[in-house]
């Protein structure tokens, strides 16, 4: 059974940077996309990046591209999400999620991920 657990939340101050980490567990994830998502107080869910595991290749949502940078270490079945120059709308629980595809292309959708973590949650503080 799959299993992803989020840690590295906290508070920060805005300019700040954090590392989001999420350990996987009870897959095959050289197959796997896997992707974090984030959700605002009184806010959709939506989509922040995601990788395709054994290519490497990257996808990340506008309003976070040049600050967030996502990554996995194959040896530690880990994924990383790197936050720097953080502002304050980006406050929210941000959730690890895991599309066991096939998938051809790195989505976006909440709907195509097959298994999700319990979240962190980050605020920055002005």
């Amino acid at each position: 059974q799959v299993q992803l657990v989020e840690s590295g939340g906290g508070l920060v101050q805005a300019g700040g940077s954090l590392r989001l980490t999420c350990a996987a567990s009870g897959g095959t994830f050289s197959r796997y996309i896997m992707g974090w998502f984030r959700q605002a107080p009184g806010k959709e869910r939506e989509f922040v990046a995601a990788i395709r595991w054994s290519a490497g290749s990257t996808y990340c949502a506008d309003s976070v591209k040049g600050r967030f940078t996502i990554s996995r270490d194959n040896a530690k079945n880990t994924v990383y999400l790197q936050m720097n120059s953080l502002k304050p709308e980006d406050t929210a629980v941000y959730y690890c999620a895991a599309d066991r595809g096939p998938s051809l292309v790195i989505v976006t959708t909440e709907a195509e991920y097959d298994y999700w973590g319990q979240g962190t949650r980050v605020t920055v503080s002005s």
